[in-house]
């Protein structure tokens, strides 16, 4: 894999998060400010709704990121499938014409691998941009955490570059927001001795991951 310091990752991150941020914010600060000039109550009201909206969709942006990027403090070693789950539906719940469906045994997963898994479920559920149906498994065989994302529908979109990410091929100086989050999985991956792999055609889009699982945590 080509070697990409830590300094310029984490950049790229914070791009990524400033990014998907922005647009839900700055429609708080515009609901705001239309809701100081209006007086008609029903506009007032649909006002409210709109800055209620706008505010679930950060928030849930911001716990996604929160175990998807971040350090994710207050959990061990293992973070609970409820956890995961919970900022997936929400994120789901925001989008449009998106169902999904969940296959995970356990009660828990190791951290790395929830990283994994959730940075594979934005990548597949980025690529339904018209609706269609999300898929996301997870289990443990022999030592190893498996993980199994699919997105299906009329028109898959995913940028190449991502999937060159996901598979460690994209040069330092190829590397964007849009392509740092494949990127750092596929470092994480690397590093616990894992790989990824995906497929794509015209209707679907299909990812994995096999990780080892952490020794601390077999048995």
């Amino acid at each position: 894999m080509s070697s990409t310091s830590a300094t310029e990752l984490a950049a790229l991150m914070c791009s990524r998060l400033c990014h998907d941020m922005l647009s839900p914010v700055g429609a708080l600060s515009n609901g705001l400010e239309l809701l100081a000039d209006e007086k008609d109550p029903e506009m007032r009201a649909r006002c409210m709704e709109l800055l209620e909206q706008s505010a679930k969709i950060s928030t849930d942006k911001l716990k996604f990121f929160r175990l998807a990027f971040g350090a994710a403090g207050g959990f061990g070693e293992a973070v609970p499938v409820e956890e995961a789950q919970s900022v997936i539906d929400a994120l789901v719940s925001d989008a449009k014409g998106v169902t999904h469906n969940w296959a995970i045994s356990g009660a828990s997963l190791p951290k790395p691998a929830v990283k994994v898994m959730l940075n594979l479920s934005h990548i597949a559920l980025d690529a339904l941009i018209r609706g269609g149906t999300l898929d996301i498994g997870a289990e443990l065989q022999g030592g190893n955490v498996e993980i199994v994302v699919r997105a299906s529908g009329d028109r898959i979109a995913f940028d190449d570059n991502i999937g060159r990410a996901l598979q460690g091929e994209l040069a330092p100086g190829e590397l964007s927001s849009r392509t740092a989050a494949a990127h750092m999985i596929a470092m994480l991956a690397e590093e616990m001795g894992g790989g990824l792999q995906y497929k794509k055609d015209d209707t679907s889009l299909v990812m994995g991951a096999v990780l080892p699982q952490p020794e601390g945590m077999i048995g």
